[in-house]
């Protein structure tokens, strides 16, 4: 529910009914603005009625959450969530590229990787430890070696990291590594594993499922929010379709929808949505147009060698393009990157 006090309501009375709602066990968010507070409080209704906070002191009315995500939607939060890692943020007027191979394959692939895109502009290194792999015979990842190397490279470059977390059993590990945790397209739902997440004390980037509804989506954040971090970065990275030509489908009509229902910040992958590199730039700046807050791209310093994703990863000297033409579209926007 949304409880909104009374212009002026004095300090005395919004303490009050925080007090009140804390002890029926609700989860409150604060909201104070210049001329009104507006509290947010998520738990089971039935033990504390509305009309019992109507007549409190300072209290002009009370409304209820009617969307499923309750933590998640714009009904509980106005303003947009900024999420700060180190000296970026996520959400705000900079649009964030977190850029880096599929795999951590060697240290050499790796780090030549990350110096490229730390010219291009990128401020984050993605590249996978652990692989989740439809083929069990397909390559896996160097697991806590790649880890190893992922934080080498951000002491080298400055690159903050982003790397996936495939199940409860590997993430305090992960957890020690990376700056942002990665929940992959087949993980969406494992409720799990996001209950967990929500413990690890780490931003995490939450791809949608192959084929989620955007309120499983956001259902599948309200879980990691329901543990205590509101820190989640939805990820589109594309929905299975019938046509086979691309990969995926990128549904970039998800961005503009899910700025207007909910406060989370909003990253686009084309890479995996499209699957093809030479479409990858089109689809980036597309979503730039869109209003997304992010880019997830695959870099490689020698895709036609890739263990992981070589079609759709584009070279050092192809993404550094591709920045050049991203400033140029944020900037008709007003925007940053």
């Amino acid at each position: 529910m949304i409880v909104v006090m009374n212009q002026g309501a004095a300090e005395a009375e919004i303490k009050e009914v925080l007090k009140k709602l804390e002890k029926y066990g609700f989860q409150i968010h604060l909201s104070q603005g210049v001329e009104r507070t507006i509290i947010g409080a998520i738990g089971d209704k039935t033990r504390l009625k509305s009309d019992a906070l109507e007549v409190m002191p300072g209290v002009e009315k009370v409304m209820p959450i009617l969307q499923p995500y309750k933590l998640a939607g714009r009904a509980f939060k106005q303003g947009n969530t900024e999420i700060k890692i180190g000296n970026i943020t996520i959400g705000g007027n900079t649009i964030q590229v977190m850029a880096g191979p599929c795999a951590v394959e060697s240290r050499e692939q790796l780090l030549e990787a990350a110096r490229a895109v730390k010219a291009a502009g990128a401020t984050m290194l993605r590249g996978g430890a652990y692989k989740p792999r439809t083929s069990p015979y397909s390559f896996q990842g160097l697991e806590e070696e790649g880890l190893e190397l992922l934080a080498e490279a951000r002491e080298l470059t400055g690159l903050y990291i982003v790397t996936e977390v495939m199940d409860t059993k590997t993430l305090p590990l992960v957890a020690q590594y990376a700056d942002i945790l990665q929940i992959g397209t087949r993980n969406m739902q494992n409720f799990v594993l996001l209950k967990e997440v929500a413990t690890a004390g780490r931003p995490v980037l939450l791809k949608r499922g192959i084929s989620a509804t955007i309120e499983e989506w956001l259902m599948a954040a309200e879980y990691i929010m329901a543990g205590g971090n509101h820190q989640v970065i939805l990820c589109e990275r594309g929905i299975r379709s019938y046509d086979t030509y691309t990969r995926n489908t990128l549904d970039l009509t998800a961005v503009p929808v899910l700025k207007n229902i909910t406060h989370l910040p909003v990253i686009v992958d084309p890479s995996h949505a499209i699957g093809k590199w030479q479409y990858v730039p089109t689809m980036a700046k597309a979503a730039v147009v869109s209003g997304a807050d992010g880019l997830l791209i695959e870099v490689h310093p020698n895709p036609t060698e890739a263990l992981c994703d070589g079609p759709q990863s584009l070279t050092p000297e192809n993404f550094n393009t591709l920045m050049e033409d991203l400033r140029a579209f944020a900037a008709l926007l007003q925007r940053n990157i």
